[in-house]
């Protein structure tokens, strides 16, 4: 299935709204730390995972333009400027976030632009115009539907452009993150089951909220296996360049598991494809 269980098409657009919705909210976090950010960038920081960093390695010689969907905030679409890309262009679907990455590239005087988009339906002046489509962690979980996302990667994508993708392993979605070793998680774990969640990240900002819970907005987040986000992307045409699963969470999940435990299984994957030149 490509869906999750209970999620139709006409479901999908307004899931993405309210979840956009919701990051609304927590992008108040995020503009505490524009100051620190810009501090960051400016003195060359970049916010890549090193996995990511050696994978890509310098984008200069090949990458004009780089399409980073769901870009939240904008400090690794800027990243992606001090790891050799000409120019960087942020698509998301939270206007709050969108502005603090546009306030930030006015103070550093970058080469970016911002798009308050769904990524399933980001512009199509952007069409055949990236040499590199960017997704880092934690940003397909909110993506309704795999398969229109390959589809959008694909027709942004240039003819010999790639698609980069740095993600949380959906294998961590099976276990439960308070324990002190492995067990499975008592409602989420079954690594192929398609049910939404509601519960983890941003839940908690959520649930503070001065609101009704009523009125209170849900990011719900649809864990896709490996399988589907390869397949779907071969389906929309691009072809395998690179996949490699790496012991690094990119969050701290496991607050009570020991490091040298945490370490033996995968908490991040790495997906590096192509669109074909003809």
């Amino acid at each position: 299935m490509n869906k999750g269980a209970d999620v139709g098409v006409k479901d999908i657009s307004s899931i993405h709204q309210e979840t956009g919705a919701a990051w609304n909210e927590v992008a108040a976090n995020y503009e505490r730390g524009e100051a620190s950010d810009i501090a960051f960038l400016r003195e060359g920081g970049n916010r890549l995972f090193e996995p990511e960093r050696q994978i890509l390695g310098d984008l200069s010689p090949w990458c004009q333009r780089a399409i980073h969907l769901q870009c939240s905030g904008g400090t690794d679409t800027l990243s992606l400027l001090c790891q050799g890309a000409s120019e960087v262009v942020g698509v998301d679907i939270s206007e709050r976030m969108i502005a603090v990455a546009r306030r930030k590239t006015e103070v550093l005087g970058a080469n970016a632009s911002w798009y308050c988009s769904d990524a399933l339906q980001a512009p199509h002046i952007l069409d055949g115009t990236a040499d590199l489509v960017y997704t880092g962690c934690g940003a397909l979980p909110w993506m309704m539907d795999i398969r229109a996302w390959a589809q959008v990667v694909a027709r942004l994508l240039k003819p010999g452009g790639r698609v980069f993708v740095f993600e949380g392993h959906p294998l961590d979605w099976v276990w439960n993150s308070d324990a002190i070793g492995y067990e499975f998680d008592t409602e989420r774990g079954d690594y192929f089951s398609e049910q939404l969640d509601d519960r983890r990240w941003p839940a908690p900002v959520l649930a503070r909220l001065d609101l009704p819970e009523d009125k209170r907005p849900s990011a719900r987040e649809h864990q896709w296996t490996l399988g589907q986000i390869l397949n779907s992307l071969v389906a929309a045409g691009l072809h395998l360049e690179h996949f490699s699963e790496h012991p690094e969470p990119y969050w701290d999940l496991f607050p009570n598991m020991p490091e040298d435990a945490v370490r033996r299984l995968p908490h991040t994957f790495a997906l590096l494809m192509s669109k074909p030149t003809c």
